[in-house]
């Protein structure tokens, strides 16, 4: 391949996974059009997704790739299911709760998270590089939600501020086991795994959450939580990982930051969530700790959390919202 072409592919690949996260930066709009408990809009999220992605296996004869896995590995990608699960349950509750400045800006914390705990889970040594992008990204989240704290405390935004950190520390732990289990692993095997333990997982919560009356109420609910299944995760996901095959993983990371940064305008253009001088700084502060964290090349960071759900270049995957 000449360089040209290689440049060539490279941008494509740079403008399919820009793609991937501005499409996931609409789906706090989508979520707002939805009624519901948040554990139901998860279900149907990865239910929808499941059947796309049923259907593109079937037609490609990929469930051979499933079919294959070792008995060990298979349990391994259902404990990611668990994980990924409890990640989407905890971020789009947060959604519910906060704004989507805060839900999303405390979700992005997790590279951030990775890069630190690294050295714990996997023996390898500590990269210093990283405590200047902790702090930044540290810095930013004090700057967002110190304004906030008086509104804040003891209330329902709190809560919301601390189920975003706590899906940033799942999406953290996700990438860290994925570091030892998804090699050889298909995105697309790895995807129906985990969509089918998120659904069975779900199903007894929504069942008992419809007999109480908290299921969406509309047909627009439904197409929107049709909508989210089916662009903003089976779809985007396949953008995702299409364009991740062409460039480097950490260059990648970086643009999956455009999901944040176009989720608070979005917020602010449809919402009507105001853009504050403090969540403008803030924001700013977050999205350049993570981007300093995935060029360390020594790390494999790759997404925030509503891409969890598909990356790596060798057509592995892994696991977010949001991705």
């Amino acid at each position: 391949m000449t360089p040209g072409a290689r440049r060539a592919g490279s941008l494509g690949g740079l403008l399919l996974v820009g793609a991937a996260g501005l499409v996931w930066g609409s789906i706090p709009v989508v979520l707002h059009a939805a009624d519901g408990a948040s554990v139901i809009k998860v279900f149907y999220r990865v239910f929808f997704a499941g059947i796309v992605l049923v259907a593109w296996m079937t037609a490609t004869g990929g469930w051979a790739e499933v079919v294959k896995l070792p008995r060990r590995k298979l349990w391994q990608l259902v404990g990611q299911g668990v994980i990924l699960t409890v990640n989407w349950v905890l971020f789009l509750t947060a959604l519910d709760m906060t704004n989507v400045a805060t839900a999303e800006l405390l979700g992005y914390m997790g590279p951030v998270f990775v890069a630190a705990l690294a050295p714990f889970v996997t023996k390898e040594r500590f990269d210093v590089r990283i405590v200047v992008p902790m702090l930044l990204a540290l810095g930013g989240i004090a700057v967002i939600l110190a304004p906030q704290g008086l509104a804040m405390a003891g209330g329902r935004q709190l809560l919301g501020a601390v189920l975003a950190f706590l899906s940033a520390m799942t999406y953290a732990l996700l990438l860290l086991r994925s570091k030892k289990i998804l090699h050889g692993v298909t995105g697309r095997a790895l995807m129906i795994v985990e969509y089918g333990v998120a659904s069975v997982l779900l199903l007894p919560f929504v069942i008992w959450l419809y007999a109480r009356g908290q299921g969406p109420t509309t047909l627009a609910s439904y197409g929107a939580l049709a909508t989210l299944g089916i662009v903003h995760t089976a779809l985007a996901g396949m953008l995702f990982l299409a364009g991740l095959r062409r460039v480097r993983t950490d260059h990648a990371a970086i643009l999956t930051y455009a999901e944040p940064a176009s989720a608070v305008v979005f917020a602010a253009l449809f919402l009507g969530q105001a853009l504050t001088l403090p969540t403008v700084v803030g924001g700013v502060m977050v999205v350049a700790g993570g981007a300093l964290v995935a060029r360390l090349e020594s790390r494999d960071v790759a997404m925030g959390p509503e891409s969890a759900g598909a990356f790596d270049g060798d057509d592995s995957a892994g696991s977010g919202p949001a991705s």
